[in-house]
């Protein structure tokens, strides 16, 4: 019997090393396989789009004109408050054209439904954004002009329909970008000295453009089918948010930091079908700006990002560069980027932090890059406030990808050597051309599986430098 015992403890030690260099040895490979993919279902099941009573509120009902100069945001703020009392339905807004002297702010239980043909134009006068509302501006909290359509800790909302929002960002906000220089760097003061939120106040006086759109703090959110033109700033905002669905929607926006969709701090979202055609990154994701993003500690993820079309004057699916939060847990797939600088871009530095970890890049098409058709770099703009928090990048996996042509390096990771990036895979990676080879400086376990340019077989372990 002891016999027997001590052959099965044996055993059992024996299955468990066995078990555990197995373990091991799968961990390592993980990144090099989809396995990460099997978590998609289980996140898409929590992502539920937001459902509402089947009562309509028709702004026309309420005093809306749909003449393009009357000033209709009276009556949508009714529409809206009364929709919300009732415990929820759709604002429905008529074809035609509204004029809205200052910010929409929707409700719980509230969808903004624009009916094919309506068209909400906002004003460009300053004064009718105020007073300010609590904000993220770059990464930073803050009081500010209102966003133009705001939504501030609301569950069940949405903006939905085949209208159009006009953000007519070209007449006044758009032009701040020359002359918002001191604006910034108060801005970035106050985070980096930890000025309490409550006294940072901007809006008149200052030139923080304000976003489009944007849900702070909210909880299962819907945009889908609208088209979105001419913003002033970041087209769609979410901060904080969980369960996010995003769908459909097209923005043609080409002012000034004119991001398509930015999640920022954002757990569980879904951005599918959409179209881009937008000046800067088209799809974004952050976590805050160094002692906010620290303080507040809520990384950006599970979020998924397919069947876009994108074209744009910066980069196409983008993390950074306000990250200090973290990210992960991130799915690009079966997405069009026919015009771009980067086509992938991950981007941080020494001052801002943060972990990227878990992204999985699946079916990609880039047509041109005017850079790289992924770009990652902890030295985004430099440190310039002392470089003591280091990024992160480990475990980014990028399979079955298809490149015309990049103008510099087809592929470009620019760690740091205090914290190199880490377990990077490219799996039937094609490039008919580069501008320059591909390289990887600070890079630390590195495979390029048939990675060919131009029909040529590139190594399977790239050389990185230090």
């Amino acid at each position: 019997m002891r016999q027997t015992n001590r052959l099965y403890i044996s055993f059992v030690v024996l299955l468990a090393l066995v078990l555990a260099v197995g373990c091991s040895s799968v961990g390592s490979l993980r990144i090099g396989t989809q396995a990460g993919w099997r978590a998609v279902p289980e996140i898409l099941s929590r992502i539920v789009p937001p459902q509402f009573p089947d009562r309509d509120y028709v702004v026309t009902d309420f005093g809306a004109v749909a003449d393009g100069r009357t000033d209709s945001r009276p009556a949508f703020a009714k529409a809206i408050d009364q929709c919300n009392a009732a415990g929820g339905g759709r604002v429905v807004v008529p074809a035609g054209r509204y004029q809205i002297d200052g910010p929409i702010h929707l409700k719980s239980n509230v969808n903004l439904h624009l009916k094919d043909g309506a068209c909400l134009k906002f004003s460009s006068n300053p004064a009718d954004y105020l007073p300010v509302v609590l904000t993220r501006w770059e990464g930073t909290e803050l009081f500010n002009y209102s966003p133009l359509v705001y939504v501030y800790q609301a569950t069940n909302v949405a903006i939905t329909g085949k209208g159009t929002l006009d953000g007519n960002g070209k007449a006044c906000f758009a032009t701040w970008e020359q002359i918002q220089a001191q604006t910034v760097k108060r801005s970035r003061d106050q985070n980096e000295t930890e000025v309490p939120v409550s006294r940072r106040i901007f809006g008149e006086g200052y030139y923080a453009r304000p976003n489009f759109v944007q849900f702070f703090g909210c909880k299962n959110v819907l945009v889908e089918g609208v088209t979105l033109v001419d913003a002033p700033f970041w087209v769609t905002h979410f901060v904080g948010c969980k369960n996010v669905t995003v769908r459909g929607i097209r923005i043609d926006s080409l002012n000034g930091n004119s991001d398509g969709v930015d999640p920022e701090s954002t757990v569980d979202m879904l951005i599918e079908d959409c179209d881009f055609h937008c000046e800067d990154d088209a799809v974004a994701i952050k976590s805050g700006r160094d002692h906010d993003a620290w303080r507040l500690g809520q990384p950006s993820e599970n979020i998924i990002v397919r069947r876009c079309k994108i074209r744009t004057n910066k980069s196409g699916l983008c993390v950074g560069s306000e990250m200090g939060g973290g990210a992960r847990n991130i799915f690009w797939e079966n997405c069009d980027i026919e015009e771009c600088v980067n086509g992938l871009y991950f981007k941080g530095n020494a001052d801002r932090g943060g972990v990227v970890e878990d992204v999985w890049v699946r079916n990609i098409r880039i047509g041109h890059a005017a850079k790289s058709a992924v770009n990652a770099t902890c030295n985004y703009n430099g440190a310039y406030r002392g470089g003591k928090h280091d990024p992160l990048f480990q475990r980014i996996s990028i399979a079955n990808m298809k490149i015309g042509k990049t103008d510099r390096e087809g592929i470009m990771f620019d760690g740091r050597p205090e914290l190199p990036m880490r377990q990077i895979r490219f799996t039937n990676v094609a490039f008919e051309k580069e501008g320059m080879p591909s390289r990887f400086v600070n890079c630390d376990d590195v495979v390029l599986k048939n990675v060919r340019v131009g029909g040529q077989l590139q190594p399977e372990r790239p050389a990185s430098t230090r």
